[in-house]
């Protein structure tokens, strides 16, 4: 077997690989890295983000202000040491984007235009319209065209860590043009490749997002942090799960019920408490409360019989029509365009259909600081990690920051660590890669009996996720759920694919990603089983209060022969003692 070598892996090409890719670039351009994408890097996920990248550009925000909403929005769970490393390195990554060509929106005085994000206590979010991600990205790869030192694997599946010696050196990779295996060697490797929203039945998350990245660190025993935090985003379309962005609710669309009613104006989102008082400035910021609490806000709404029956389940109405077409047109075509391409209807004149879907994954693989993982030699960076500034609610608008901020600083990490490793193991590398080859075969490749489909898999597995793990869960849902995730793994066995092709064998990759998001889900499951307590996104309705005595602290999910091993880890503390959440006034 042919050994492909480097001196940096990448294993994703969106936002987080591509900054990491130019990083390496930046800090020391002679050294060889490798960039392994299942898809082609235009087609990563981060290209649908919609609304902005948070930063503090303008003179009435501040650094602290920044950090003090992150840290609040986590209801205290965020390390404030990676916070504050954060928000202060935010500001130089979204200049620098600039440089490179990102086409930021601009007030008439020419200065960057930002505008209000949910639990913000200040305008700090950049945009490009409502297709920043879209333009990120595209400033990102093409700035990654310039360095000669970087070598893409575009349509490369990554299928397990090399590890010899107690230290990660690579990846057995899938050409999915071939369908050889094939062992990447690097001296660090670096895992981005986004979060596992697959694992529910309704997701703003593209059908790639299937927890690869997650899955191999957990195999090769590093530890999923703080699984049980699943970010539900309130705005996403019936049925396809689309996102429609927070930035039409921060350009004042409002939410309301089968009555016409706007129904958040009844529920604690944690504002001051004088909010509803009409006359109360921070009125408009009803619909840029924290996300979960939306979501929850929703959730009992459908409840109590207030929302709109549909195919797709239960639903509501954003109202943008007030905010007149020519404003709509300048700041919110994307939203235009899909909802007259998905739904049939022109949100000018006509109210958009929108229900809770699941969008962001606060956990991820255990880093520090640095994006270092306890396995030497492996590290991760953007939405498969969690260093963790997210805790259990991310505010909108910081995930792309952290794209920038952590994919650099990652990359940084990972060339020091390359300087101080030794030469690596490539006899026995080659030798896991070709055991990894043989096992794909012999798995997948032999005839047999199996009655499994992929489809029916995937489709109980997201049914329990949804119904057991979903905004509000209980000990009785969430044993269920583990209970019925171990026993679809246990009928993978019985799965046979029908294609036994080499060339771009699609079943097969879509089978590799089912048993991926099978160990999330599993993560999850087990996670959320194991807190009782209600913190952020994570509501136990048979444990309904914050229990910061036995819950500060970020879970670790192990995996064993069994069910996951679940430990904790104390949450870093620098200049915010926990309080309580509340946000809309400075």
């Amino acid at each position: 077997m042919e050994l492909l070598q480097h001196d940096i892996l990448i294993v994703g090409g969106g936002g987080a690989g591509l900054r990491a890719a130019i990083a390496i670039g930046e800090e020391n351009p002679n050294l060889s890295v490798g960039v392994i994408s299942k898809i082609y890097p235009m087609r990563s996920h981060t290209v649908s983000a919609e609304g902005g990248a948070a930063a503090v550009i303008k003179s009435n925000d501040s650094l602290d202000d920044h950090a003090y909403d992150t840290i609040s929005g986590s209801d205290w769970l965020a390390d404030q040491d990676a916070v504050e490393a954060f928000v202060k390195e935010a500001p130089e990554e979204m200049v620098q984007l600039e440089h490179w060509g990102c086409p930021w929106s601009r007030e008439p005085d020419g200065s960057v235009a930002v505008r209000p994000f949910g639990g913000m206590k200040t305008e700090r979010t950049w945009y490009a319209a409502d297709k920043t991600g879209f333009h990120m990205l595209h400033t990102l790869f093409q700035t990654a065209l310039k360095y000669n030192n970087i070598t893409r694997y575009d349509e490369w599946f990554a299928t397990k860590l090399l590890v010899h010696d107690g230290r990660c050196q690579g990846v057995a990779a899938l050409e999915l043009r071939t369908g050889q295996i094939r062992a990447i060697a690097g001296k660090g490797t670096i895992l981005c490749t986004g979060g596992a929203g697959r694992i529910f039945p309704f997701t703003t998350n593209a059908a790639v997002k299937t927890g690869d990245g997650m899955a191999l660190a957990y195999r090769a025993g590093v530890p999923l942090k703080d699984m049980e935090f699943v970010q539900y985003h309130p705005t996403g379309l019936p049925g396809t799960g689309i996102l429609i962005t927070e930035a039409s609710r921060s350009e004042g669309g409002i939410l309301i019920n089968k009555d016409g009613y706007r129904y958040l104006q009844d529920y604690d989102l944690g504002e001051p408490l004088d909010v509803h008082d009409p006359r109360h400035p921070q009125k408009r910021t009803m619909e840029l409360g924290p996300r979960d609490r939306l979501s929850q806000a929703f959730e009992k709404e459908r409840q109590k019989g207030r929302t709109i029956k549909g195919e797709f389940g239960d639903y509501v109405h954003l109202d943008i029509r007030h905010t007149g077409e020519k404003n709509i047109e300048k700041k919110l075509p994307f939203v235009r365009e899909l909802c007259r391409n998905y739904v049939g209807l022109d949100p000018v004149h006509e109210l958009i259909p929108v229900r809770p879907v699941v969008h962001y994954m606060m956990g991820g693989v255990h880093t520090n600081i640095e994006g270092e993982t306890p396995l030497p030699g492996l590290f991760a960076a953007g939405e498969c990690a969690c260093v963790s500034i997210n805790g259990a609610n991310r505010l909108g608008s910081n995930s792309l920051t952290e794209l920038l901020v952590f994919g650099a600083r990652v990359a940084r990490a990972a060339v020091r660590f390359g300087v101080q490793a030794g030469d690596l193991a490539t006899e026995k590398i080659i030798a896991q890669a070709q055991q990894e080859q043989r096992r794909i075969r012999e798995r997948f490749f032999q005839p047999g009996s199996g009655q499994e489909t992929i489809a029916g898999l995937r489709a109980d597995m997201t049914h329990t996720m949804e119904s057991g793990a979903g905004i509000y869960r209980s000990e009785e849902s969430l044993r269920a759920t583990c209970d019925r995730i171990r026993e679809i793994k246990g009928r993978l066995g019985g799965l046979e694919l029908a294609d036994h092709s080499l060339t771009f064998n699609t079943e097969l990759t879509a089978a590799l990603e089912l048993e991926y998001t099978l160990e999330v889900a599993e993560a999850l499951a087990h996670s959320a089983l194991a807190r009782t307590e209600s913190r952020g996104s994570h509501q136990r309705t048979d444990y309904p209060e914050r229990d910061d005595e036995r819950f500060l602290k970020h879970s670790l999910a192990y995996r064993t022969d069994g069910d996951p091993r679940i430990e904790y880890l104390d949450v870093v503390i620098t200049r915010w003692p926990p309080g309580e959440r509340v946000y809309g006034s400075k």
